[in-house]
């Protein structure tokens, strides 16, 4: 795989990413959904953490802006270190598999740092409201933007049966995060080198 079919990857991806989450933000108010199946739906939140939302001011004795600040560096950091290695795989003529993981979790981090850069202050906030792109009221300043997802798929809604100790009657659904093309380009990045390590990393003669 040669550089113009990885960056055409990362390309779509991006463009695919951004789209829905435009659309998303400007026909949606925060927390609304629509149900495409009953075990699929289009439901409407702002990340403002990391995975599964979480936040790192949960985790260290920071306010959520130093926290929110703190997470969008790392992940510019991060993109800096994934954007070598696409770089340096690409030049030494690695395997199209590991070419294609890297493109996808290339693409996915650049998605989701997009909305972290810069969403806070090309949008105005979605609470009891549709957004405005482009608003002169911006909801949040440069790096403080909310990451969109959108993508649920609550397959299995129901409850715990009685009899199961401490979580019986509770409330099960499965799968619970709501997410983005983004963390999908990501996921499947990652799930591609773990399913096909071998032939990923395979060595390759002069």
């Amino acid at each position: 795989m040669n550089l113009k079919k990885s960056l055409l990857l990362v390309g779509l991806v991006l463009l695919a990413d951004q789209i829905s989450k435009i659309y998303i933000k400007t026909h949606f108010e925060l927390g609304e959904s629509v149900e495409v199946f009953s075990w699929f739906k289009i439901l409407f939140i702002e990340n403002e953490g990391a995975a599964w939302g979480t936040k790192l001011s949960d985790l260290l004795p920071v306010s959520e802006k130093t926290g929110k600040l703190i997470l969008t560096i790392f992940r510019l950091l991060a993109i800096g270190g994934i954007g070598y290695w696409l770089w340096d795989i690409l030049r030494k003529k690695a395997s199209t598999i590991l070419i294609v993981a890297v493109s996808l979790i290339f693409a996915g981090a650049i998605g989701n740092i997009i909305d972290s850069l810069f969403y806070g202050q090309i949008f105005n906030h979605s609470f009891g409201q549709i957004a405005t792109f482009g608003s002169d009221e911006p909801y949040a300043g440069l790096f403080y933007g909310k990451v969109v997802d959108m993508l649920y798929f609550p397959m299995i809604d129901t409850l715990w049966p009685d009899w199961i100790p401490v979580l019986g009657g509770k409330a099960f659904r499965f799968f619970e995060p709501v997410f983005n093309i983004a963390d999908t380009a990501i996921s499947t990045g990652v799930g591609i080198l773990l399913v096909f390590n071998k032939s990923a990393f395979e060595k390759r003669d002069a």
